[in-house]
């Protein structure tokens, strides 16, 4: 095979970031979508030169294919685990968008349907291949900062007139418990901040969250402010800490949030001062080291780059046969933090990540 050729399943706002890749690599062609609105699927479609006869309401028909080789499933998340099982039986690899699911059970199954079939299973992470944030990776690889001892980071929401219109319908499903499996900051959003902190430090052996509620529409409410600590091995810890700021306008394209990043080492301490927007005007990384303070900014910073780097990372891979980042395994751990810090703020109490029988 020379070519990669990808299905998209939904085509909603978000589809628009994972499609630059597929459409600028020589590697890879989009030759099929679906989504339950057919106009919006149409309207993609069209858009990135797919055949209309190729443009489908209904998911099984794009999985008839045999000209689909991969599926991006970009779906809300309750409907993540059918999708997906009955994408491996078809015999498609999968790149599946994050939460991978709504229960750990949910994601065993999935991941023992895809080993059943013989298919690929990424589940997509986007943040941390966000060049800011592979450069602090290339630093504390190359020893800059010393050992990292502490990671924390700061979400914050806020409003902006230059951000991403999304559609109501496609905001309303992320404040259903039952749909979205959790709130729309700390554990929709939250999966990115948990990837970046298993990729910086590694698997958490322990998390302690509060999260409070806020009411930002009637009927609609945020799991904001909100703060997850965790501990992991070695003596090592972590904290996220996320909060809406109603009276706030941020500088964005896409959505009206910004992220900063701290890593503290034995040697130095490196800061990413960006992710989705630009909330200050400083170089997108600083590293404090040796009584100097080093700025790095020969970098893009567009938060499109993390989709376009995560999605070139995943074709590699793919062609070298390599194993793809986010495994579904890790995807799966992640995922089991997100869900063990709902358990620790409704239970006021810390909660052990630790595997059965005390192992990794």
């Amino acid at each position: 095979m020379d070519e990669l050729r990808v299905g998209f399943i939904g085509t909603g706002r978000i589809s628009d970031l994972h499609a630059i890749e597929y459409l600028a690599n020589k590697r890879a062609r989009i030759t099929a979508v679906c989504d339950a609105n057919l106009e919006i699927a149409q309207a993609r479609g069209a858009a990135w030169g797919v055949p209309p006869d190729r443009i489908f309401a209904s998911y099984h028909d794009l999985l008839a294919l045999s000209e689909v080789d991969l599926v991006e499933i970009l779906l809300p998340h309750h409907l993540h685990y059918q999708a997906t099982l009955d994408a491996a039986q078809a015999g498609k690899h999968i790149s599946l968008q994050k939460p991978m699911a709504l229960s750990v059970a949910e994601a065993d199954a999935m991941i023992a349907a895809a080993k059943d079939a013989g298919v690929i299973f990424k589940v997509f992470e986007n943040f941390i291949f966000y060049p800011p944030v592979q450069r602090a990776k290339a630093l504390i690889e190359a020893g800059e900062i010393g050992d990292p001892l502490t990671i924390r980071i700061k979400s914050n929401a806020a409003s902006s007139p230059n951000e991403w219109q999304v559609p109501h319908s496609a905001l309303a499903w992320r404040f259903n418990q039952q749909e979205c499996g959790g709130g729309p900051l700390v554990f929709d959003d939250g999966h990115h901040k948990f990837s970046l902190a298993w990729h910086f430090m590694g698997l958490a052996d322990e998390v302690h969250a509060w999260i409070g509620e806020t009411e930002i529409a009637p009927g609609f409410i945020i799991d904001s402010p909100a703060i997850v600590s965790w501990k992991f091995p070695g003596n090592r810890y972590g904290s996220l800490e996320v909060v809406r700021s109603s009276d706030m306008i941020l500088d964005t394209a896409h959505y009206a949030q910004d992220d900063r990043i701290e890593i503290t080492g034995t040697k130095g301490v490196i800061w990413i001062t960006r992710g989705h927007g630009k909330m200050m005007d400083v170089p997108p990384v600083v590293m404090y080291r040796d009584q100097r303070t080093f700025t790095y900014s020969d970098m893009p910073v567009g938060w499109e780059h993390s989709f376009i780097n995560s999605t070139r990372h995943f074709i590699d891979a793919f062609f070298k046969g390599e194993p793809p980042s986010l495994t579904a395994w890790e995807g799966r751990e992640i995922l089991r933090f997100a869900l063990a810090a709902q358990e620790s703020a409704r239970g006021g109490h810390a909660v052990s990540l630790r595997n059965e029988g005390g192992e990794r």
